[in-house]
């Protein structure tokens, strides 16, 4: 008995699955912004971190696990190089020891002033890659992926 799959499946998941095309987009991309970095010592996701930081509150690792979609574990282990380099403090929460607090230092701020400009114009860059000319709406879809509506 042949159990092996039509050749027409294979090209049927490589043209739609949106998987397989999130991630080889997001692999381009991530290379592209760890090139861009590398003469500031960071990659792209080092750079996502230290800006998920940059806000008026400290807040705590939960939050930001949250909002860069990885568990506290993974988390931990990508703070560490910033914390060794003098960009981030991790503290224990005041209000609950158990947990931590996450602050961008000055160093790490004077850091994303020198990243910014270099971010913004690679994503202008990368817009104009863009064939529906709209990469807001991409952006939209995206976070629908992200963070889809609670299912009833």
């Amino acid at each position: 008995m042949d159990s092996a799959l039509p050749l027409a499946i294979t090209h049927e998941v490589r043209d739609r699955c949106l998987c397989l095309h999130l991630q080889r987009a997001a692999r381009a991309v991530a290379r592209r912004f760890d090139d861009l970095f590398r003469p500031l010592g960071i990659t792209q996701g080092q750079f996502s971190l230290l800006m998920s930081l940059n806000r008026p509150d400290t807040p705590h690792m939960g939050d930001v696990a949250h909002l860069l979609a990885m568990d506290r574990t993974t988390l931990t282990a990508n703070l560490k190089p910033l914390e060794r380099r003098g960009l981030v403090t991790v503290t224990p929460d005041p209000k609950d020891k158990r947990g931590r607090c996450l602050q961008l230092t000055e160093d790490g701020r004077a850091l994303l002033k020198q990243a910014v400009p270099l971010w913004r114009t690679e994503h202008d860059a990368l817009d104009m890659l863009l064939t529906s000319g709209n990469p807001d709406r991409l952006r939209e879809n995206l976070l629908a992926l992200s963070f889809p509506p609670p299912q009833e």
